[in-house]
């Protein structure tokens, strides 16, 4: 692996993959360090897996492993800031573990962690300005606004994606519109441009041209956000569901932690099958599995990485929920070990299961006079 050519004194800043938000957070370390760089890690791979477990406790929950392969990898290239972030959960508490590992390695850096008193705004600013940034609380504060409008932006479109990829007339078209955009979005510097963008893509998807069958399967997915929000983590399970006809809808999203949660909400939402918070998104989890029935879906995943325990509590909860809105739930737990041919047996089988359900459905409906039978089962709760 090369490293790139740096200078006396340089700072090359780094930080973990997690799907394609690395976009606006390296536009977000550019404007904010303008004489430093930013080197965005290689690509997950098995090596990045291989090197994270390598070096990780057997016992640490996937997304750490992750972190620290990309960690090393970004370190080898040349990075000497790593930035991390994370919250809500014992992830938060992770940042020392890693920084410890990686100088145990014999790595020299800077870490900089964004996670509990650290993420607030007025401690931000202030590590930020210890690292170099030359900028006034006002310009920090706009480039922080820069970066979570972009994530918006994209969590939006990608929410579209999810939902209407199956269905193009065209295959890929929306993931050729949705790289055109990102692209675009590593150059921006004001909210100007951001509205400017957000106009442009909404005309752009709203012409791609999609043809969906008059009675088709809608799969939910919940779960804890890094296996949702990273593809590799959960080895690509939303393009296999696309390529089945299927319309997926994930509302977990880095927009959804920025501005739609809200803890006290969403316990309500979770009607009767939660009475108290278990942490992190596990009640998320259920509020919005609990929606997903109420809607009529085919079925729900729920995704975690091994030994997530706020999702672990949420589990027996999810399948009284299930039970009470005959919705199929598919429980998935991935680490970097997880077999990719038994997790694909296992989605063929979820999805043969749902266009079987599917078919008695039909063929109950036409014994009742060529009527879907549907009612809102969440007056039950």
């Amino acid at each position: 692996m090369s490293k790139i050519e740096r200078k006396a004194n340089e700072l090359v800043f780094s930080f973990p993959h997690m799907g394609d938000y690395h976009v606006p957070i390296a536009r977000l370390l550019e404007n904010m360090f303008p004489a430093g760089r930013v080197l965005v890690p290689p690509p997950i791979t098995k090596k990045t897996i291989e090197l994270g477990s390598r070096y990780s406790p057997d016992f640490i929950c996937a997304p750490f492993k992750f972190n620290v392969g990309n960690y090393i990898e970004a370190l080898e290239k040349g990075a000497n800031v790593l930035i991390q972030t994370g919250l809500g959960c014992r992830f938060g508490y992770f940042g020392e573990v890693q920084e410890r590992i990686l100088q145990d390695l014999g790595y020299e850096f800077q870490f900089f962690s964004l996670a509990r008193e650290n993420a607030k705004v007025k401690n931000a600013y202030q590590g930020f300005r210890r690292l170099g940034s030359p900028h006034s609380p006002a310009k920090f504060l706009a480039y922080v606004l820069i970066a979570a409008e972009s994530i918006r932006i994209m969590d939006h479109f990608a929410f579209i994606m999810r939902e209407r990829t199956g269905f193009a007339l065209r295959p890929g078209s929306f993931e050729y519109l949705y790289g055109c955009m990102l692209e675009e979005l590593r150059q921006v510097s004001t909210l100007r441009e951001l509205i400017a963008i957000r106009r442009q893509y909404t005309d752009s998807f709203s012409k791609v041209e999609v043809r969906r069958p008059p009675d088709l399967l809608r799969v939910g997915i919940v779960g804890e956000l890094y296996t949702l929000m990273e593809p590799y983590s959960n080895l690509f399970i939303e393009k296999e569901l696309a390529k089945h006809n299927i319309v997926v809808s994930r509302k977990m999203s880095a927009a959804f932690l920025l501005f739609g949660k809200n803890s006290r909400k969403s316990l309500k939402d979770t009607g009767k099958y939660m009475k108290y918070w278990p942490g992190a998104n596990a009640t998320d989890s259920v509020a919005q599995s609990r929606r997903y029935g109420r809607l009529g879906y085919d079925g729900i995943i729920h995704m975690k990485s091994y030994g997530c325990t706020p999702e672990i509590n949420a589990m027996p909860v999810l399948h009284n929920l299930g039970k009470d809105y005959n919705i199929p739930i598919l429980y998935l737990s991935f680490d970097g070990q997880t077999n990719e041919t038994g997790v694909q047996t296992r989605l063929e089988a979820f999805v043969d299961m749902l266009e079987m359900r599917r078919k008695t459905f039909e063929k109950d409906s036409l014994s009742r006079g060529g009527h879907r039978f549907h009612f809102d089962k969440g007056s039950r709760s």
